[in-house]
Parts: C-alpha cells; sequence; structure tokens
C-alpha cells in the first residue's frame, strides 16, 4: 500500500511530503497553492461547487458537489489529511462538517469572523487595533442611530463582499436610508470614509507551533474596487512599515490562526495604520513573493498547514504586480519576449470585466524604485 513519506522528526499533526491536503474552493489562489504543493511532492484533492476551475486543473484529485452536501464533505474530509481555503466564503456549516473529521487551517472560528464585517471589526476593536469608527446596521432604528458615525462614509454588507462589491459610498445623512435600500436591506456596517495616503497589505504565515513569518507590506493601488497593482517595498517608513507588520502579528495571535493570513491597512498622512479587512488566505497582493521572494505565499500556506516551518520571506528583488482583469489578458503574449517579467494565467476560458484572468510581476534589482518602471508596457 502507498504511504506518504515516513521522517522520525516530524511529530503527529505534521503532515510529510506525500500527504493530501484538502482545499475548498476552485479558484486561481487554489490552483497557485497545489502547484506550490506539487512542488513539495504533496497532492491536492480540491472541493468545489463549480465545475471546470483553474485549481481543479492541476489538482491530484477533485470533487464537485454542493457545499451543502454533507456526504461528500464527509467523503472529502476522509480523503485528506489537513485542509486550507481558497477563499474567505466558503460556507461556515462546511467548514464545521469537515473539521470535525479532520484538522483545518485556519479552523472555523477565524472563517467566522472574517466572512462577517461587523464580526471582524469588533474582533479588530478588542484586539485595541486602530479601525474606522463604525456601527453594524440591522434595523431602521439602528439605520438612524448609525449616523453617530460621521460622514462621509461607507455603508458595505456584513456578508459576501470583495473586490468593490456590496458596498456605497455615503456623503451625508440625508443619503443613508437610499444606499441600504440600494443594498437590499441586508444586514450592514457602516464606516466612516478614511482619509489616506496609500493602502497596504502584509501577508503572514502563522506555524501551529506559533512561530510566525510576516512579509513586508505592499503598496496596493485599486481601480473600480478591484487591485489592479502592488508594489514591494512600499513608499513608507520603516515606522510605518513595522506598525503594519505589528498589526498583523497581533490579529494572527488572537485569532490563535494557523495558516496563512492577509490584513489590509490604510496609511494616513501621519504615517499610522488603520486596519481595514483581514483574509484568512494569501492574498492577491501577496503575487509577488512567488518570483520575488524566498518562499512564496503559496508555498507558505502548505507549510503551515501541514505542520511544517515557514520559510524565509526575504525579498529577492523589488517588483510590481499588476492584474490582467477581463480582457487585458489578450495581450498575454506581449510578456513572453521580456526577461524582468513573469507572466501567470490562471486558465479561464472566458474573460469578463472585472474578472482576474493573472497577473505579471515585473522585477528590479533592489533599490531601483519599481516607481520606474515604464507605463507604456503596464497591462
Amino acid at each position: 500500500m502507498n504511504r506518504p513519506l515516513r521522517f522520525s522528526t516530524i511529530p503527529e499533526l505534521h503532515w510529510p511530503p506525500g500527504s493530501t491536503v484538502g482545499l475548498m474552493g476552485g479558484g486561481q489562489l487554489g490552483r497557485m497553492m497545489a502547484m506550490a504543493a506539487a512542488r513539495m511532492g504533496y497532492r491536492t484533492h480540491v472541493f468545489t461547487d463549480q465545475q471546470h476551475t483553474p485549481a481543479g486543473e492541476v489538482a491530484a484529485a477533485v470533487t464537485v458537489a454542493s457545499f451543502s452536501d454533507q456526504a461528500a464533505l464527509e467523503r472529502f474530509a476522509n480523503s485528506v489529511q489537513v485542509v486550507t481555503y481558497e477563499f474567505e466564503n466558503v460556507p461556515l456549516a462546511a467548514a464545521k462538517i469537515v473539521a470535525e473529521r479532520v484538522a483545518v487551517r485556519p479552523g472555523p472560528n477565524v472563517l467566522a469572523i472574517a466572512q462577517d464585517r461587523l464580526a471582524e471589526k469588533n474582533f479588530l476593536s478588542k484586539a485595541a487595533l486602530p479601525v474606522a469608527p463604525y456601527r453594524g446596521i440591522e434595523t431602521p432604528e439602528e439605520l438612524q442611530l448609525a449616523t453617530e458615525v460621521g460622514f462621509p462614509a461607507v455603508l458595505k454588507t456584513r456578508r459576501e463582499g470583495y473586490d468593490g462589491k456590496g458596498q456605497v459610498r455615503v456623503k451625508s445623512a440625508h443619503d443613508l436610508a437610499v444606499a441600504w435600500e440600494r443594498l437590499g436591506h441586508v444586514p450592514v456596517v457602516l464606516e466612516r470614509w478614511i482619509d489616506f495616503a496609500c493602502e497596504v497589505s502584509v501577508v503572514i504565515a502563522r506555524s501551529q507551533d506559533g512561530e510566525e513569518a510576516a512579509y513586508e507590506p505592499a503598496e496596493n493601488r485599486h481601480a473600480g474596487g478591484i487591485l489592479r497593482t502592488s508594489i514591494v517595498p512600499a513608499l513608507i517608513s520603516q515606522a510605518t512599515a513595522d506598525a503594519a507588520v505589528s498589526a498583523a502579528r497581533t490579529v494572527v495571535r488572537e485569532l490563535d490562526c494557523v495558516g496563512v493570513l492577509a490584513v489590509e491597512l490604510f496609511v494616513l498622512a501621519d504615517g499610522s495604520v488603520v486596519v481595514n479587512e483581514i483574509a484568512p488566505r494569501p492574498h492577491n497582493s501577496g503575487h509577488w513573493t512567488i518570483d520575488a521572494a524566498e518562499t512564496s505565499q503559496f508555498e507558505q500556506q502548505v507549510r503551515v498547514c501541514c505542520g511544517l516551518p515557514p520559510g524565509s520571506v526575504a525579498r529577492l528583488h523589488d517588483a510590481v504586480m499588476e492584474n490582467m482583469i477581463g480582457n487585458d489578458v489578450d495581450a498575454w503574449s506581449r510578456y513572453l519576449g521580456d526577461g524582468s517579467v513573469r507572466l501567470h494565467l490562471y486558465g479561464k476560458k472566458i474573460s469578463r470585466p472585472g474578472r482576474k484572468m493573472g497577473h505579471v510581476t515585473r522585477l528590479f534589482p533592489h533599490g531601483s524604485s519599481p516607481r520606474a518602471f515604464d507605463e507604456d508596457r503596464s497591462v
């Protein structure tokens, strides 16, 4: 009978190469994790409710079933050694069913907080991390009380929002009721608008032994609510970078999170930071690590989920990562002759506005200022 490799130095709850990592979700993040896992000698088994997914194309096994199919979830859990997530909107009930049978990293408790913007804000506040003034709204009475947050503000659905979806800018109290109606009168959070200088994110990995490995902050630029560009090193002071990393460390410790997690932050004009959101998985802004760091965020995910120590987060190059969104992907061939560019396509068959089809990462020598890259050749 075939068995995973065994090493006497690997204790219980550590899974060596040859083991199978379960992945809930089939998108591009799962695709890149499955590729990193294969490079390390691990197999991946994807559970997804969609046919022909980016992760499914490169995984060793795929289960296509509803996330409400308990029998399918149990079969999936029994076929793997450990499970992680490809996206944070995995139904919590499904994660709990799997967690009853196999280790899930991060645990469902982390998923529950990340899925609910109000729970997320409450958690961050309790952890004494700086956040925008906010208030949860479920009733017309709470809508009136929420005006104490101040304006301008952003009204966000508590669940399911991503890439700018489920959000409405609110200029004044007069606009608040209209904004809530636009969002369907679902539970929401009103957040005071933060007048920020720039946005950054920190990707951090934490092992079951509590060992942490935090990448330096990436500076992020969005268009239409979707991440367009991530730049490292970020053009921020060392004190600001340290504050951002410190916030990420607080988050993973307070959550007792085992896995990879991303923390998005606003940088204010005075260099201080405000925590915006967390994601219990690798992050789009961390794609630069594939080509410009000693250990990619996806290898980190495999490592810490399997009980191995995190790898080095040292940066090998300055880098600019650009998303290929919608028909941007049609220009993929223009990058093939440029030795300083790394092209990553996600295998999606249909492009549409707002859909992430791939990314390119431009590499620069240390200290050469990625902001000097040729704009005419940008995606």
